[in-house]
């Protein structure tokens, strides 16, 4: 028998990368259709947001070049105002709670990033200690040297800072402090009487010109007698120089008569 001729064996097929080239395609294409359907629902999800946030900041949703009405750059964004210093107090104990430990550290966070934002760390100090939250007042920012007078160019910080303090029920003492350097004049014939006068004019500050109620209010001077830094050097004196305003807490307002 005749031998059957060899076939050829079949060349290969250099087209087949295009099947899975279009398949690739097809996928890539359902992406992106997937993606930006995602995107639409979010995009509209956004401008609820947005439109919200501009409702709720004062802004018109009518007129897209009207301007805020609510925010003023220049007070402190985190501590309630109260009232313009030239108009009456109004009592609003039925709206004022007690605070507790938590709510004193969230004030002090709160003034002290007032207190940075206006470049006033250098006049006020605030603690939070077992006696509760302690606002300090330095002497150079709130008195002159030897006078128990508060600056008239002090009042618009003392004002923002103490706005925080009188939505609460908790009872305020105010305490002067001088540091050890004797002083004796016809008005202040000590620093007993010094420190005393500072914390009384503070006091009468706060009840005749913001929201304290003059029932859970007092003040009270210690002289030279209770420092918080060595009276040898300069600087710790001028830290002894202060009046404190302080949020009495729970327990301390036990202990007071």
């Amino acid at each position: 028998m005749a031998k059957k001729k060899a076939q050829h064996e079949k060349e290969p097929n250099h087209e087949r990368w295009l099947v899975s080239y279009a398949d690739f395609i097809t996928l890539l294409f359902a992406v992106f259709v997937t993606l930006y359907a995602m995107s639409q629902t979010d995009k509209k999800k956004a401008e609820e947001v947005l439109a919200s946030m501009r409702e709720s900041f004062g802004y018109s949703t009518t007129s897209a070049g009207q301007k805020p009405t609510v925010i003023d750059a220049g007070s402190m964004s985190v501590i309630p105002s109260i009232h313009k210093i030239t108009q009456a107090p109004k009592r609003m104990s039925s709206t004022r709670t007690r605070g507790s430990e938590q709510d004193f550290r969230a004030t002090k966070a709160s003034i002290e990033a007032y207190l940075m934002k206006a470049g006033a760390q250098n006049k006020v100090s605030v603690s939070v200690t077992q006696r509760g939250l302690v606002v300090s007042l330095k002497e150079a920012g709130f008195f002159d040297s030897g006078s128990a007078t508060l600056k008239q160019s002090s009042l618009s910080l003392l004002k923002d800072v103490v706005a925080s303090l009188a939505s609460y029920s908790n009872a305020v003492r105010v305490e002067g402090h001088t540091d050890n350097i004797p002083i004796s004049t016809a008005a202040f014939p000590s620093n007993w009487e010094l420190s005393t006068a500072r914390a009384t004019n503070v006091l009468q500050y706060l009840t005749k010109q913001e929201d304290f109620d003059p029932a859970r209010i007092s003040a009270a001077g210690y002289g030279e007698y209770r420092p918080v830094a060595d009276n040898s050097e300069a600087e710790g004196r001028a830290q002894n120089r202060r009046v404190d305003i302080v949020l009495l807490s729970e327990q301390s307002e036990r202990n007071e008569p």
